[in-house]
């Protein structure tokens, strides 16, 4: 069979997951009462808070730097790795670095909320903040590179990357062989590509939906261009779900363009709700790109009666101020 352009294949995501093993916790996909009542399905939530740097990106990171450390010896690696991060993979570059040995600089835009920066930083890597955007960020992490002879850690486009993030979906089928849909966060595409790859090579009916931001939404755009393209960031609860996914994209495009069913937008305030839901309802205090499932399902009336349903609770690196904010947008609305 020959290999596809984007470069991720269940055999990729298999090998991605015997490296992880012992550094990524395998995580609980439980079932919601209260979201299976109101939905009137089987709603499991897959719980990727529970990772020890708060979310998924763990996984792709600790893939990346684990195969690069056995293809090309520890010697690769001596002056360190980097990346730009809207905190998520910042924080799981920096923990992955620091197990095994590697020295790492982070590079956030001025956007990015001090408490991811601060993460960041506890766990041993430096931070840098430079510009608006994370394509701003990109530019001192291209000249670390260029001229410092570090090694970047791409955020998402990379089949490292997505192979790692795709070990999730292995996890799922495995804990529920039935499913009928997967609600994924979607920005760079990364987690619902290496999810998709999984869950199509192994359940091919399972659905599954991609969920991006009201606004700025590089992929929703690229998508309905037929192409990359530039969208400008826009400040939002699920900020881990904002930043392009690069006009020189080569994997994560093609990737999503391949497994996803369906696609939607979410609102600010549909984003605020849900975010208040899962606190209440489910005792997580999760940030909005997390809860883009449930805002989904909320907003758009998707029907998945008498479905076994899957949401990605992809992260708690929310503010306490952040949450005060959404839970004021919900009591307006």
């Amino acid at each position: 069979m020959s290999q596809p352009a984007h470069g991720v294949t269940l055999a990729s995501i298999y090998q991605a997951r015997a490296r992880i093993a012992g550094q990524v916790t395998r995580t609980p996909l439980i079932r919601s009462q209260a979201l299976s009542r109101r939905f009137e399905a089987e709603v499991f939530l897959k719980l990727e808070n529970h990772q020890p740097s708060g979310a998924f990106k763990l996984r792709g990171a600790t893939n990346m730097i684990r195969a690069l450390l056995d293809q090309h010896g520890d010697e690769s690696l001596a002056r360190g790795v980097t990346t730009a991060s809207t905190g998520n993979h910042g924080r799981a570059v920096a923990l992955a670095a620091s197990r095994l040995g590697v020295p790492a600089v982070i590079c956030l835009s001025n956007l990015v909320p001090d408490n991811k920066a601060r993460a960041i930083e506890a766990l041993g890597a430096e931070v840098r903040r430079v510009g608006r955007s994370q394509d701003e960020a990109f530019e001192e992490v291209a000249r670390l590179v260029d001229e410092e002879g570090m090694t970047l850690i791409p955020p998402f486009d990379d089949p490292l990357i997505a192979a790692g993030q795709g070990t999730i979906g292995v996890e799922l089928i495995e804990d529920q062989p039935d499913l009928d849909r997967v609600l994924v966060g979607l920005s760079g595409g990364g987690l619902l590509g290496g999810i998709g790859a999984a869950i199509k090579g192994l359940r091919p009916a399972t659905r599954l939906t991609g969920i991006s931001l009201g606004q700025g939404a590089a992929m929703w755009e690229s998508l309905q261009a037929g192409h990359p393209v530039d969208v400008e960031e826009v400040e939002s609860l699920g900020d881990s779900l904002g930043g392009g996914i690069g006009l020189g994209n080569r994997c994560t495009f093609a990737l999503v363009r391949e497994v996803m069913d369906d696609h939607y937008q979410v609102s600010e305030a549909a984003i605020a709700r849900a975010m208040v839901d899962l606190l209440a309802d489910e005792k997580m205090l999760v940030e909005g790109a997390a809860a883009v499932g449930l805002a989904a399902l909320d907003e758009h009336g998707i029907d998945i009666r008498g479905e076994r349903v899957a949401l990605i609770v992809s992260g708690n690196g929310v503010a306490l101020e952040t949450f005060d904010r959404a839970r004021a947008l919900a009591k307006s609305r």
